[in-house]
């Protein structure tokens, strides 16, 4: 009996769009159809083996798990391969080897209910051996030279795909730093000509109408200057971080065509330079570090929250946050660990 809830054909078609997707722009229209076209196989006959076999008795959640695994996996070695400078004859053997240990692997862990984060240890640990020696063998065989051998052996598509991420997320951070600063020079020169303006009685006007404004009504004033001047898309990023009703309360401030002229050019400035000293900066990545940003939303954000927001990622991203709660710092590359954390934070 199929397994019930788990339609392999439709969730093999979904892993092979998302391929399709994310395949690199620079590799050529026939390497990105080799990675395509092998993650949809594999995933499809795992499925498929999975769900034929009425002795395994899976839950459609764990015939997810394991063929999403050796999605995955198909997905990230097939561009190693590519860009290792092996002749793509070869390919398929070392994939096939590949895919067929991480479907044994994943299943005999599956049946013996080994936790989730250890499974996922052993699948890795056990493509890069099988992905090496295939490496190896082509070596003895005389296929491929040393260089050859030490370069396909260094690729690593998931770290290279994790610091470009996080290079991109600086520069947006860069970016929208830059940008703030410079709306704070301006709006330091609009003020400057505003006291200027201020010579009649009147003028004292402008001061008066911050009375009565709370001080975190001035704050998010202030913040709502800055927003007035970023895409939509950083403005949903950081709108996302209040609660509704401070969200709300901001959008309404940035639709103030006269927002500036309700406000104290000094108090302005005070708002603004508070906001300045809470702009993202570069720091350091280090292990350390990640935890204890991991950490610090732990302890703030209830687990179920957290586990809420994973529920869709993939198994190495779950079997890290698990990791994480209990101070542990799983063999997952620092530059991928540095954007998960991010992603949770600014997920929550």
């Amino acid at each position: 009996m199929p397994i019930k809830d788990f339609d392999y054909k439709d969730f093999a078609a979904n892993m092979t769009a998302q391929a399709k997707e994310l395949v690199p722009k620079d590799l050529e229209d026939r390497e990105k159809e080799y990675i395509v076209k092998t993650l949809g196989n594999f995933t499809l006959l795992a499925g498929e083996a999975l769900s034929n076999d009425t002795q395994l008795n899976l839950t459609a959640d764990q015939a997810v798990f394991i063929t999403q695994v050796i999605a995955e996996w198909s997905y990230h070695k097939s561009i190693d391969l590519i860009h290792s400078g092996i002749l793509p004859q070869y390919w398929d053997s070392i994939m096939q080897k590949i895919a067929f240990t991480i479907f044994e692997v994943a299943k005999q862990g599956v049946i013996r209910n080994i936790p989730q984060d250890q499974l996922l240890q052993a699948v890795e640990h056990h493509v890069i051996k099988v992905y090496n020696s295939g490496i190896e063998e082509l070596q003895k065989k005389g296929i491929i030279d040393e260089e050859v051998k030490n370069r396909a052996e260094s690729q690593s598509n998931i770290d290279a795909m994790a610091k470009q991420a996080q290079e991109e997320q600086m520069r947006q951070r860069q970016v929208a730093a830059e940008e703030a600063e410079k709306n704070m020079e301006e709006a330091q020169k609009r003020r400057e000509e505003r006291r200027k303006n201020r010579r009649s009685p009147g003028a004292a006007a402008d001061v008066s109408q911050t009375e009565g404004i709370s001080n975190k009504q001035m704050k998010l004033m202030s913040l709502a200057l800055v927003l007035k001047i970023l895409s939509q898309d950083k403005v949903t990023t950081i709108l996302n971080k209040f609660d509704s009703k401070d969200s709300l309360a901001i959008s309404q401030y940035m639709n103030m065509a006269d927002l500036e002229s309700k406000l104290d050019g000094d108090l302005i400035s005070n708002c603004l330079k508070e906001i300045k000293e809470y702009l993202p900066i570069k720091r350091k990545l280090t292990k350390e570090n990640v935890l204890a940003d991991l950490l610090r939303i732990y302890r703030t954000t209830p687990r179920e929250r957290i586990e809420k927001v994973i529920k869709n990622e993939r198994p190495l991203v779950k079997r890290f946050i698990a990791q994480a709660y209990d101070g542990e710092y799983s063999e997952l590359p620092l530059k991928v660990a540095g954007i998960i954390a991010q992603y949770v934070e600014d997920s929550i």
